[in-house]
């Protein structure tokens, strides 16, 4: 298992870093559209959706959805959309700890489940093309995000396996412990740090970009609840097959699509206030 997603982390990253780094905001928005579109599909089955007509109908709401965004996305209220999604994760945290405590179940409602999948698809795509587009950083920036997210799920995972004794929700995700959370959460901060050394950001732009690379980190982790508490009520173990090794496409993407929006947010409101 460990070597086929070694494999496919060879094959994909390369083809990830080419898109971030040297296609222009309209490619790059198709690419990864693309990649959420292949989301939306697993979704639309973790969601209990079963009809083949009915999940390309929802493939063509979440597309019709990422056009609007696209097309409007200079107008400064529709970026309001990355705070509905930013308050969509913080309810999603105090979901996740009632469906643990058993003070809440998961709803069953198939319409709410596939609206909430769309929430976070498009939201998603959109706070990544936003960061794209915006600031002499551009691709640079987007690429940082997905190697923090990547650097912070390979050090829960490695740090799980090595000390991992306490589990963090175990009623979710058995396999997650709070051990793993503060190997992501100690490899996020230096990753951090870094990036500040090379940007040369003084004292204080140091702290606080730490501080929202921490946030970032510690919401991913419910996004990947999220896509859990969805696979256990379907009774699956992965989204999908389409990586081998690796699951679905959401198996690879749930972290950041709680990160994308949450980075995007506390990134844009620290560049206003320096």
């Amino acid at each position: 298992m460990l070597r086929q997603r070694l494999l496919t982390a060879l094959v994909l990253i390369p083809i990830i870093v080419g898109a971030v780094l040297y296609l222009d905001t309209a490619w790059f928005a198709i690419v990864f559209g693309l990649i959420t579109a292949l989301g939306a599909w697993e979704w639309s089955r973790l969601a209990g959706i079963q009809s083949l007509p009915a999940r390309i109908a929802y493939l063509f709401i979440g597309a019709a959805l990422s056009g609007l965004c696209f097309v409007y996305r200079s107008y400064t209220g529709l970026q309001a959309v990355v705070g509905l999604a930013v308050g969509w994760w913080l309810l999603a945290a105090v979901l996740t700890v009632a469906v643990q405590k058993q003070a809440l179940r998961l709803p069953a409602s198939r319409p709410l489940k596939a609206a909430i999948g769309l929430l976070v698809l498009v939201t998603a795509w959109f706070s990544l093309v936003l960061l794209r587009e915006g600031g002499s950083h551009k691709g640079s920036l987007v690429l940082f995000l997905f190697v923090l997210i990547w650097l912070a799920d390979s050090a829960a995972y490695f740090s799980g396996r090595r000390w991992g004794k306490t589990r963090l929700c175990s009623r979710i995700s058995p396999g997650k412990t709070l051990e793993g959370v503060w190997g992501a959460l100690f490899s996020a901060g230096l990753l951090a740090l870094a990036y500040a050394r090379v940007e040369n950001l003084p004292g204080i732009d140091t702290v606080i970009f730490t501080i929202i690379c921490l946030i970032t980190v510690l919401i991913s982790i419910i996004g990947d609840l999220l896509v859990s508490m969805m696979k256990r009520a379907e009774n699956l173990k992965d989204s999908g097959h389409l990586l081998p090794g690796h699951g679905g496409i959401l198996d690879r993407i749930d972290s950041l699509t709680a990160a994308a929006p949450v980075f995007y947010a506390g990134f844009s409101l620290w560049d206003q206030w320096r």
